[in-house]
Order: structure tokens, then sequence, then C-alpha cells
């Protein structure tokens, strides 16, 4: 009898199947789109969103060493308050809603929440160019939340807003803001604010600081930045850089004195 050997079939590496978010995440994905439709439900999430950053900042005495920030509105106004993405969630409630004030917001549809908050504290909110749109859609709407915020600054407002770029470099400005202050003449002012108790969010990209009640609040606005009318490219890039340093610097002070420490 011939006997031969079979070679026993190839196994076929079974696909690695694809792990669906869960947890949190997973919950908010599926969640996300029938409330994005939901006008109720966003109204309805701000206004619990604005009462928890009440709650936060009542709860969180101002730490010694911290800036008087209704003295420095009050000398400055007007001016472009500049921010760190991921570090300015409790800012709506540190700055004095006597002045009418105006913030950009990314155009995006997540941001559409940050916005309601903002209102919620009496700001208007500009929409600016989101990272999600397209480099023509987003030069075009950066342009006209620029325009909107000159008028507000040529009015006597205070504008504020996010000083690094959307899932760009984190804690390191961008051109944007720097343009603004060049157009409309008027300095840019860091503000940094930090509470002792927080929870820092790891994997996101700016890490995004939450802010905990029950703890103390260190509040730094910085040294101004201005920019002359007819800057130089390379004058831009240098405010960029002092801009950058400026509001590291006020950030890392904040955390100092939140902490217990002493400037």
């Amino acid at each position: 009898m011939d006997e031969r050997r079979v070679a026993p079939p190839v196994l076929q590496a079974a696909a690695p199947k694809k792990r669906k978010p869960g947890g949190a995440k997973g919950f908010w994905r599926k969640i996300r789109k029938p409330l994005a439709q939901s006008n109720f439900a966003k109204g309805l999430i701000a206004s619990l969103l604005a009462y928890g950053l009440r709650f936060v900042r009542l709860t969180n005495p101002l730490a010694k060493g911290s800036t008087d920030v209704k003295q420095a509105q009050a000398e400055l106004t007007p001016a472009i308050i500049a921010l760190w993405h991921g570090q300015h969630l409790l800012a709506p409630v540190m700055l004095p809603r006597r002045q009418k004030m105006l913030a950009m917001v990314s155009r995006s549809a997540d941001a559409e929440l940050n916005a309601l908050v903002l209102e919620k504290f009496g700001f208007e909110a500009v929409r600016g160019s989101g990272g999600r749109e397209d480099k023509r859609h987003a030069e075009k709407g950066g342009a006209r939340a620029l325009i909107v915020l000159k008028k507000a600054l040529d009015a006597g407002k205070n504008v504020a807003m996010i000083a690094d770029i959307p899932h760009g470099t984190p804690r390191e400005a961008g051109l944007g803001i720097i343009t603004l202050a060049r157009l409309s003449g008027k300095p840019v002012i860091p503000l940094a604010v930090a509470t002792s108790r927080r929870k820092v969010l790891e994997r996101s990209w700016d890490k995004t600081t939450i802010n905990l009640p029950f703890g103390r609040c260190g509040v730094i606005v910085g040294e101004p930045i201005s920019v002359p009318a007819g800057a130089s490219e390379a004058m831009m890039e240098f405010k960029r850089q002092e801009l950058t340093a400026s509001l590291n610097r006020a950030t890392a002070q904040a955390y100092l004195i939140a902490d217990g420490g002493r400037l």
C-alpha cells in the first residue's frame, strides 16, 4: 500500500477582533449623536456643567498670591485674554461678568457644548475654525471670527481665545491670537487658573485638567504682550514665542500657589 504523507492544511491566523470602546468613552459615543440633535438635552447639560463649575469655584477659595482679576480687568480692558487648551475649564467663573465678553470657540460639533456653557456665564461665543474642517473652510471661519473679535475690541469689550491650536502642540501659542493683537492694537493677557484638587486626563492630547471641589484655587494674570501694527513675520514669530513663555510661566505659578507653594 502506497502511503503518502498529506501535509496538514495551513492554518490562517484569525484576524484580530476590533475592540469596541467600553466604559464612559463607549457610552459617550452612543449618546453623542442623539444629544447633538436635541436642543433641550444640550441646554440641560450646559446648565448642569455651569452649576458644577460654580460649585467648584465656591469650594475653592483663592490661594495667597493670586492675582486680583477684577482689578486687572479694570486696568487692562479692552484686551485679549489668552488661555491654554485643557487648562481653561474654570476660567469663565473667574472672570468678572460686569462687562460683556466674547470668546472664540471651535466650529466643530463637539465644541458646541462649550459655547452653550459660556453663554450661561454671560459670554458671547464666536465660532472659529474647527480642526475637522478642510483648510479652505477653516481659514474662512477663522478669518470671520477674527473680524468679529476685532470689532468687539474696537467697541471696548474684552475677548477670550485659546492660544494653542486644537490637536497641535499643547501649550505652544499659534499665530491666530498674535494676528488679532496686531490688527486690533490691543494687548494679549495670559490667564492661568489651577486648583489643588484636580483630575488630569492623561490620554487627552492637551492633558485636560478637571478642577475638583474642596481645595484651593490659584489665579495668575501674566505679563501683557503687545504686537506692533506693522509687525514683520519675524516679529510675529517672536511675539508668538513670547506669549508661549508668558502663559506657561503664569500656568506654572498658578499651580505652585494652588498647591501651597510660594512665588
